[in-house]
C-alpha cells in the first residue's frame, strides 16, 4: 500500500510541476529596464523613422493647405459682400 501511495504522490507531483515548467518556457524574456541604444535592439524591434516623418509632414501639409483654402474662400465671400455694400451706398443709400 505504501508503494501505491508513493506512486500516487509522484504522479500528483508530476501533474502539478508539468504545467509550471511549460509556462516558464512559453513566457517572453523579461523587459530591459533603463536606456537601450537603438543599435542594440534586435531587428524585429527597430522601426524605420523615415515613413513616420514623411507621413507626419504630409498630414500637416494637407491640413495647412485645407485651412488656407478655407480662409481664402471666406475672404472672397466677405470681399464680394463689401463690394455689394459699396455699390448700394453709391447708388443712393440702399433700400429701406
Amino acid at each position: 500500500m505504501t508503494i501505491l501511495r508513493g506512486a500516487a504522490v509522484a504522479v500528483l507531483a508530476l501533474l502539478l510541476v508539468a504545467p509550471a515548467s511549460r509556462a516558464s518556457q512559453a513566457q517572453p524574456p523579461p523587459a530591459i529596464d533603463g536606456f537601450v541604444a537603438a543599435n542594440d535592439l534586435p531587428p524585429t524591434e527597430q522601426l524605420p523613422a523615415a515613413p513616420f516623418i514623411v507621413g507626419a509632414y504630409s498630414f500637416f501639409l494637407v491640413l495647412m493647405v485645407g485651412y488656407v483654402w478655407s480662409i481664402g474662400r471666406r475672404l472672397n465671400t466677405v470681399e464680394k459682400e463689401m463690394r455689394t455694400l459699396e455699390q448700394r451706398q453709391a447708388d443712393g443709400g440702399g433700400r429701406r
